[in-house]
Parts: structure tokens; C-alpha cells; sequence
């Protein structure tokens, strides 16, 4: 026989591609072969879409047809049929034979299908019993998949596509034809998950009110049996976590605004001079004075407190000021940049650093290491690990190593406090996780707002002993703080 089985579930006129040829036997070695099949349907031709779906049924002797030369491959699918194929496949995996939970209760009175659903029954299998009267009716889409969802132990299957899935839903980017409201919601969204379904579009569109034919419903059956014949979704859903073209700018809040002169101790003054620096993308503060407060030492110390605020901003990069003032003018001008860069070249690092930390962002929510569903605190946690995992401590490190910076750690995996905190704050901020830093004099670590909870993390600590210690992620500021005491 041909073995050329055809990737289409919900929509006979959309081929989604072929599917592979099968081995003489599958994971589930209940379900091999157990005959061979000899065209006998005549409604089901070699140039079928579904050829091959029927006859691999045939062969495990999970279908006879509606008659022995008759599949009805475009005839929609009852309830009572599709409890029936759900009763042969239990029987198969449960016995060893596709008919041996009917036989038992051959002798039943009733409809062709009563000894099927009086094995089911018996075996605790609930559809039946939420279909009672309805089973001379045409199945929907939706009621075909909580038959279907249910024909196995969930343990046979693998969701293969649970990141896309969970996401793509999420974001209403696919299967947007389902809802909360969609009966049987999660077995749908579960076969999706397991590779059972792709949907009749480019949309994974469902349609779970709509009808489904026998030939649709064998190409089903032939995925639940068969490991090797589920699909993996290659859906796009990168649009609903990708941190591609954020700028540094875009991790500063909006409404920032520029306080011409302020007092020293107005530290949300300066923060805000700070912020609306950075969202403009400069590297510059210019501040008014009268003459006579401009003395040395007045300038001096406005400059280490900006210098100190600048450093709460350290995924941005700056960590050196440089300061000009006029006595005549009243100004001040405070120029930001790195130490450890050439002005030339800090540009180039800095947006380096951003693409770097962007693709790491990205790749986490691609692999299903960060999904939408996890808290701030999972996340961060996540984040933390990833840290620790993909960098080691630069003991060799001078005042003047590129080690100090998240451009290192990124780049080449090594790094210092200051390049740890600032590479794990800008992983946060992508994730648009508020926080900042603390310090002392010779250490840095960050401060997280972390589902409304205010937390230190030091990844720096966390990575010094070989491997991850979680010791130092969502530590108590007192706890923190008594570190060094």
C-alpha cells in the first residue's frame, strides 16, 4: 500500500502536507498492523487525501466500514460512531484486540454501536454518559475532540506543542474560533497541544459547532494511534513575546519630565532629570543655579548624587559623569558615558548589549522556558538561572574590564557585580519587570518589584559556587542587607 497518509483533519479542501510513512510498528505496540489492506472501499480511491488514514484503520482493525465495500468517508461522523472507533482503540490498547471490549456484550439489546458504549461504560469512560439520547446525532467538531481527548491515557502523549499553543491562544493569535465559552474547550485546546489537530487554515481555525466527515475524523484516530504521525505546529508567535526593536528608551516609563534646578537632597528630582535623559536618548543634564551657589564642593556633591542615580539605571550602560559649571552663567552640565568604552565605540557596545540581551529574552519565551501564564516571580527566577547558567565570575577583573559591564557577560560570559546586575536588570526590563539596584561600597545587586513584593536578587552570589544558588533570588531586604553587617 501507498503510504503517503495526508496531514488534513478539519477541512478536506485545505492539504496541510503529508505525513510520514509508517514503521512496522508504533511506541503503543498495541496498535501493528494486524492485516492487510485490499481496497476494498470503493468510495475511498487511491488519489484520496484520506487513502491511507482509512486503510491504516482498516489494517488495525479499528474500522470495517459502514459496509463491506462502503467507508462513507464524506459522510458526517455520528456520536455513536465516534464513541465506537473511541471503544475499539480502548479495546486495542487495553486488550490486545480492537473488538474485545464489545464482544463481552454482544448479546445487548439495542442499536449496532450498545455493545461499544457498554464497554465504555463499564470502563468508566464518561462520554457516554454525557451523550445519552444523542447518539443517532451528527457529531460536532468540538464533541469529537472530548471523545478523542479522552480515547487514551494523557500519558501516551507528549505535548509537543504546548508553547505555541498555550501562547498563540493566548494572544488570539491562532484557534481564535475558540473560547472560554466553546464547549469542551481544553480537550481542544489539548489535541492541538498533543499534535492530534492543526486546524483548516493558516489561523488553526477549529470550528467546533461545524459537523466533521468520517475520512476527517480517521485522519484524527490515525494521530492518537500513532506517535510518529502528530504534528508539530510551526505557528509564528513570536509578535506576542518578542522584545525585537526595543530601545533603551522604551525601558524608562513614559511622563518624564526635567527639573532646570532642584536642592541636593530632592532625590526625585534627580531621578527625574535621570529618567528623562535616558528617554530621550541623551547623555546630557544641564541645571541653572545662581552664582554664588556654585561652589566647588556644592557641584562636587550634586554630581555624586547623580552619578549614584545614574548607577540605579545600570542596564543602561553609564557609569561615569563628567562635569562643567559657570559661576557667571549659573549652569551645570553633567555628560554621562562609560568608562570602560571609547566614546566611539560605546555606542556599538551598548546596542550590542541590547540585541544580545533581546535575543536571550526571546529565545526563553520561544523554547516554553517563560510562558504567559507564570508570575513575575517565575519569571524572574527563570532569568536568574539563565544568568548564572551562561556566565562565570571574572576573578582576574580590573577597575578598567569590560567585565564590569553587561556587554561582557553577554558577549563573552564573563563578568563582575556591577556586569552581572546590569545584564539581569535588563533581561527584567524586557520583561517589563520593574527594578533598580542597591549597593555598598564594593558590591551591587538588584531590587525587583516582583508581583507587587519587593525583592533583592544578587545573581552575582547566586553563580559562586559552581552551580545555581537560589539562596540570593527574592531575598528580604532585611535578609539582604544583614549580609553585610
Amino acid at each position: 500500500m501507498k503510504k503517503r497518509f495526508c496531514a488534513l483533519v478539519l477541512c478536506a479542501a485545505v492539504l496541510l502536507g503529508s505525513l510520514p510513512a509508517l514503521a512496522s510498528g508504533t511506541s503503543m505496540g498495541s496498535f501493528a498492523p494486524r492485516r492487510t489492506y485490499d481496497g476494498r472501499f470503493l468510495d475511498v480511491s487511491e488519489d484520496s487525501w484520506y487513502y491511507d488514514n482509512v486503510a491504516y484503520l482498516y489494517e488495525l482493525g479499528l474500522t470495517e466500514g459502514q459496509s463491506d465495500t462502503y467507508f462513507g468517508a464524506d459522510s458526517s461522523i455520528t456520536i455513536g460512531e465516534a464513541l465506537s472507533f473511541a471503544a475499539r482503540v480502548r479495546s486495542s490498547y487495553y486488550a490486545g484486540d480492537p473488538e474485545a471490549g464489545a464482544r463481552s456484550y454482544s448479546d445487548a439489546d439495542g442499536p449496532w454501536y450498545t455493545p461499544y458504549l457498554q464497554y465504555l461504560s463499564s470502563s468508566g469512560f464518561s462520554p457516554v454518559s454525557q451523550f445519552v439520547g444523542q447518539y443517532d446525532r451528527y457529531a460536532t467538531r468540538a464533541q469529537t475532540a472530548h471523545i478523542l481527548a479522552s480515547a487514551l491515557p494523557s500519558s501516551e502523549f507528549s505535548p509537543i506543542n504546548d508553547a505555541v499553543v498555550t501562547i498563540g491562544y493566548a494572544k488570539r493569535l491562532y484557534i481564535t474560533d475558540v473560547n472560554e465559552y466553546t464547549p469542551y474547550q481544553s480537550d481542544i485546546l489539548q489535541l492541538y497541544r498533543w499534535g492530534i489537530l492543526t486546524g483548516s487554515n493558516a489561523r488553526g481555525a477549529f470550528h467546533p459547532s461545524a459537523h466533521i466527515t468520517r475520512s476527517e475524523f480517521a485522519a484524527m484516530l490515525t494521530r492518537v494511534v500513532n506517535p510518529d504521525l502528530r504534528i508539530a505546529l510551526t505557528w509564528d508567535v513570536s509578535s506576542a513575546y518578542s522584545a525585537k526593536g526595543t530601545t533603551y528608551a522604551d525601558l524608562i516609563p513614559e511622563g518624564t519630565i526635567h527639573y532646570t534646578t532642584h536642592p541636593i537632597s530632592d532625590s526625585s528630582a534627580v531621578d527625574a532629570n535621570i529618567r528623562h535623559m535616558l528617554k530621550t536618548d541623551d547623555d546630557t543634564i544641564v541645571l541653572r543655579y545662581s552664582g554664588e551657589t556654585l561652589t566647588r564642593d556644592f557641584v562636587t556633591e550634586l554630581m555624586n548624587t547623580y552619578l549614584a542615580t545614574v548607577r540605579t539605571y545600570i542596564e543602561q550602560g553609564y557609569n561615569a559623569v563628567t562635569c562643567n559649571y559657570s559661576t557667571s552663567s549659573g549652569t551645570v552640565t553633567f555628560r554621562f558615558y562609560s568608562s570602560l568604552f571609547s566614546d566611539s565605540l560605546f555606542p556599538t557596545a551598548r546596542q550590542k548589549t541590547l540585541e544580545t540581551a533581546i535575543a536571550v529574552h526571546d529565545s526563553l519565551w520561544q523554547s516554553g522556558a517563560i510562558t504567559a501564564d507564570m508570575s513575575e516571580w517565575e519569571k524572574a527566577r527563570t532569568y536568574y538561572t539563565w544568568i548564572c547558567e551562561n556566565a562565570y565570575y571574572d576573578y582576574r577583573a580590573t577597575d578598567t574590564s569590560l567585565s564590569h559591564s553587561a556587554y561582557s557577560l553577554f558577549t563573552m560570559g564573563s563578568a563582575v557585580c556591577d556586569g552581572y546586575t546590569a545584564a539581569y536588570n535588563l533581561l527584567l526590563k524586557l520583561e517589563g519587570i520593574s527594578c533598580s539596584t542597591a549597593s555598598t561600597s564594593d558590591h551591587i545587586w538588584t531590587v525587583a518589584e516582583l508581583d507587587g513584593v519587593t525583592y533583592h536578587i544578587d545573581p552575582t552570589w547566586g553563580d559562586q559556587t559552581g552551580r545555581t544558588n537560589y539562596t540570593y533570588f527574592a531575598m528580604t531586604p532585611a535578609f539582604s542587607l544583614a549580609r553585610f553587617q
